[in-house]
């Protein structure tokens, strides 16, 4: 098992953006998605489905003060502030999607940084959101330390994540799922409630959503190839196809049980 450090996540981050931004046509998405059955294929709708799933779980209103750890090119967060009118700032590790979400995102203040030293004053936000970020933090515990510390008392903290169910991970979801991403390693669903305990959360609800993450591989994987047959630039076709079948691993590993996703809604005390 590789242990990948800050520096390799945010490396490989900035030097992805091009490849992310030409495959979701210059909005930089890549969230995983909520869907509404089986036969769903709508990508972007489940997608906003896991947005609005989140806000609405958090209880995010226009007078809630919100931080989005590890915000990536600004969508989540951007989402929240036009959908509730809240006072939004986003924090990333990649400087290149902080630079990205400050031209796309009014309203919102970016700014770049580690979810584990972050540049906010003690008991600064109402509510911490995350969407598939912070699984990439090598220091998992110093992050919720860090989220502890910039939530007011009785604030709520409410993300999804991914999850590595087992610590047995084979060749092959290690090679697409883990070191694909710079992933070292994650906690299982029972895990992350304990060290979310641990950090002196309380915690408010739980959803185990692997069947949504498979699905939603399931459907990157054939938009992947469909947009690789549609385009004549050969380093964004080979970087899809290299992606579908990523994608097709994925899908193998959550099979497995090597790979999952969950949404969490902690607290901090009052």
């Amino acid at each position: 098992m590789t242990a990948y450090t800050e520096q390799d996540v945010e490396d490989f981050f900035d030097q992805t953006l091009p490849h992310y931004l030409g495959f979701w046509d210059s909005t930089g998405v890549l969230h995983t998605g909520i869907f509404a059955g089986p036969d769903d294929t709508d990508y972007r709708a489940a997608a906003d489905r896991t947005s609005a799933t989140l806000a609405d779980a958090a209880g995010i209103d226009s007078a809630s003060s919100v931080l989005d750890v590890g915000c990536g090119c600004g969508n989540f967060v951007g989402y929240l502030a036009a959908r509730t009118g809240c006072r939004a700032q986003g924090l990333d590790l990649s400087e290149e999607r902080v630079k990205f979400a400050s031209e796309h995102f009014t309203g919102v203040s970016f700014r770049h940084g580690s979810a584990t030293a972050m540049p906010y004053q003690d008991a600064t936000f109402s509510h911490v959101v995350s969407q598939d970020a912070l699984f990439l933090v090598p220091d998992k515990p110093r992050s919720h330390t860090e989220i502890w510390r910039v939530l007011r008392p009785g604030g709520s903290f409410a993300f999804s994540d991914f999850l590595q169910p087992t610590t047995q991970i084979g060749e092959q979801a290690r090679k697409h799922v883990y070191d694909r991403v710079r992933w070292s390693s994650g906690y299982s669903l029972d895990g992350y409630q304990d060290a979310l305990r641990a950090a002196g959360f309380e915690i408010v609800s739980v959803r185990d959503l692997n069947d949504h993450i498979a699905q939603t591989y399931r459907v990157l994987r054939q938009t992947a190839r469909d947009r690789a047959g549609a385009t004549a630039d050969t380093a964004a076709r080979d970087w899809m196809l290299a992606f579908a079948e990523s994608c097709e691993q994925i899908q193998a590993a959550i099979e497995r049980g090597e790979f999952g996703w969950g949404m969490f809604v902690a607290r901090k005390p009052a």
